[in-house]
């Protein structure tokens, strides 16, 4: 036996027009290609985060050590400088005072097993006698021997590390500067100014860090000190010539 549910009749399906569907796909076509004429294509991404403002990071200076070396001459039978060989030395540790004092140890370097090498050594200690005199602590002078053998006028040389500075190259216009519709700085900028700021330094080495100073004297500090232990005032007594006075009149 059928029960009554079985038999009920389904309903029947809306019928689809043909065209429908075409119609559907066509609405969507011309409104992806709306959105997609929304957007330029040819416009380029905003490379604002991307860009070096600063033109100490956009045109560095380079700051490496290079060497710098008087050599002098000694003939075999000498006992020690010449005069022009003494000039070029003042001249040569007055150039290590002005810029690089500090950074940098004197390296004397003297021949070994020259046939001038006993003149070498007399030499040598000419020259740590003029450093010495100049004012330089021997603890700043370093003496090597370099193997000189078979050579009768092997030079004794005297060197240190000098810091350069190197600015940057300058030069790159690769792009129009009537159009910049991002108003960023155009590569070139500021690399003038590094450059010669690299080229006008005095001390290349007051670039990476600052200098060094020597220890202060303590001889007042503890003048004061003892004034404070016992209470006593710790200003400077000033006289009558560096006072102010006043009148009412």
């Amino acid at each position: 036996m059928t029960s009554a549910k079985n038999n009920r009749a389904l309903p029947a399906k809306p019928a689809q027009r043909p065209g429908a569907a075409r119609v559907t796909i066509l609405t969507l076509s011309v409104a992806i290609a709306g959105l997609a004429g929304c957007r330029h294509i040819d416009d380029p991404v905003s490379p604002v985060s991307f860009s070096l403002v600063d033109p100490a990071e956009r045109h560095p200076i380079l700051v490496s050590q290079q060497p710098s070396t008087v050599s002098f001459s000694v003939p075999r039978g000498s006992y020690g400088l010449g005069s022009h060989q003494r000039s070029q030395l003042e001249g040569f540790l007055s150039r290590y005072r002005a810029g690089d004092a500090g950074n940098s140890k004197l390296v004397i370097q003297a021949p070994s097993g020259a046939a001038n090498e006993i003149a070498a050594m007399r030499a040598v200690g000419e020259i740590r006698d003029i450093i010495t005199d100049y004012g330089f602590d021997q603890s700043v002078v370093t003496v090597e021997a370099y193997r000189a053998a078979g050579k009768s006028h092997a030079p004794v040389r005297v060197s240190y590390l000098r810091y350069v500075a190197e600015g940057p190259k300058c030069g790159y216009w690769p792009t129009n500067l009537a159009r910049e519709p991002y108003n960023l700085p155009y590569p070139n900028m500021g690399c003038a100014t590094q450059a010669n700021f690299a080229a006008m330094v005095s001390n290349p080495a007051d670039l990476i860090g600052p200098r060094t100073t020597p220890p202060r004297p303590a001889e007042r500090r503890d003048a004061v000190w003892q004034k404070y232990l016992k209470g006593d005032s710790t200003a400077a007594q000033k006289g009558d010539d560096e006072k102010i006075k006043t009148s009412n009149n």
